[in-house]
């Protein structure tokens, strides 16, 4: 049988139509199927690629903790150095505040630890997300989805959970002392990249300040250099600082691995009552986390995060045609806006399909689970401004049809 037939009678499906393209190979921005066909990952795996598939750094840490150890104890027992230091150069990336890291194996539980985190801490059990909202797909992590379609069949789900709209300043009033957190992702990812106004986040500090809300800022897939400053909380001008961050997608340079991030103060709740208030087998598993300290020191060093923003108005500068309604965005987190999903899917598809015709190469965009009227661009942020002139050119010829 071949891998096709074994991937629709074997791997659990989630859709009628995926997408099932086989990849051989990665390198870059590229991927490669078995027949030699090419496209550029013009999301970097929805992401996560944010230096690149199989950059050399990366590889080269994993390979280095292989030689040392794997799995030893479930988290938090052994002093493991991958953990230890991408822990403390984390923490050199923020306020002095958020110093205390607890690793996870993605993003969907760094957002369960903050749900219980917020709720030990605070002793109170409304929490708050957003409408178009999306936190991941588990029990606690879906009752926080601003859209209801998504969890309908799922229900019941957790209660006291309450939503508002992002920048939407009325809706502030909401937050009040039952309130145990506020989770809201800087810049809206599956909504469609809705980037709000700088006071408005302050507003939202402030809000929570003021009756004792905890500020969960979900950086799944912000944090790690996407919108132009290492976190997109940074980006805002005067700093804005929560009291819980979370993060995962990007930080593990392909490896599977999330944290959520606080102050001691806070974090110590979970040392009793009861006594391992939060646990994990897998979570800051060695080689994820050698690989994450990897992908950090590889965007600091080579300043990935601040070419974000000018790599990302290259391709403003360059997607000009008349079905392009907008591009918004941060960096290199963008939403090109079309004007209907009918119009946007055919564009999407061919340009993926010219990575099948000899000699061309195809470009994988995506659109958004809240927003399907508009083409996903986050590419890899070590993406040359070539390959940005490429993958530009080739998704204006998908639009030409």
């Amino acid at each position: 049988m071949t891998h096709r037939q074994l991937f629709f009678q074997h791997v659990a499906q989630t859709s009628d139509f995926p997408l099932a393209l086989e990849i051989d190979r990665a390198e870059g921005i590229y991927l490669y199927g078995h027949g030699g066909q090419a496209y550029i990952d013009l999301i970097s795996g929805i992401g996560v690629s944010n230096v690149g598939h199989r950059h050399p750094a990366i590889l080269a840490a994993i390979q280095e903790q292989l030689d040392h150890y794997m799995h030893l104890m479930v988290y938090g027992e052994y002093v493991q150095s991958p953990q230890t230091r991408l822990a403390h150069a984390l923490s050199q990336t923020l306020p002095a505040a958020l110093s205390n890291v607890y690793f996870t194996n993605s993003g969907t539980e760094a957002v369960e630890g903050a749900m219980k985190l917020a709720k030990r801490y605070t002793g109170r059990t409304e929490i708050i997300s957003c409408f178009n909202a999306y936190h991941g797909s588990t029990q606690g992590a879906l009752s926080l989805s601003g859209e209801e379609n998504f969890k309908r069949n799922f229900r019941p789900l957790l209660p006291d959970i309450r939503h508002i709209q992002h920048g939407h300043w009325p809706h502030l009033e909401h937050i009040t002392k039952r309130t145990a957190a506020v989770i809201m992702e800087v810049v809206q990812g599956e909504a469609g990249v809705r980037v709000p106004d700088p006071a408005y986040l302050r507003a939202v500090r402030a809000r929570c300040t003021d009756v004792g809300a905890l500020l969960v800022f979900d950086e799944i897939q912000t944090g790690f250099g996407r919108t132009g400053t290492f976190w997109a909380f940074q980006g805002f001008g005067e700093p804005i600082v929560p009291d819980i961050l979370l993060c995962a997608k990007g930080m593990g340079g392909g490896m599977p691995i999330g944290a959520f991030i606080s102050s001691p103060d806070i974090m110590g709740v979970f040392k009793e009552n009861p006594i391992l208030g939060h646990i994990t087998t897998f979570g800051g598993h060695p080689v994820s986390a050698a690989a994450s300290l990897a992908t950090l020191q590889t965007i600091l060093a080579n300043n990935l995060y601040q070419q974000a923003e000018a790599k990302g108005r290259l391709i403003r500068d360059l997607l000009v045609h008349p079905k392009l309604l907008e591009i918004r965005g941060k960096g290199l987190m963008l939403a090109a806006g079309m004007e209907s999903f009918e119009v946007l899917k055919p564009v999407i598809d061919r340009a993926i399909s010219f990575g099948d015709q000899p000699g061309q190469t195809g470009v994988i965009t995506d659109w958004f689970l809240f927003c399907n009227n508009a083409m996903r661009i986050a590419p890899p942020l070590t993406i040359t401004e070539d390959e940005i002139r490429q993958a530009c050119g080739i998704i204006l010829q998908a639009l030409e049809g």
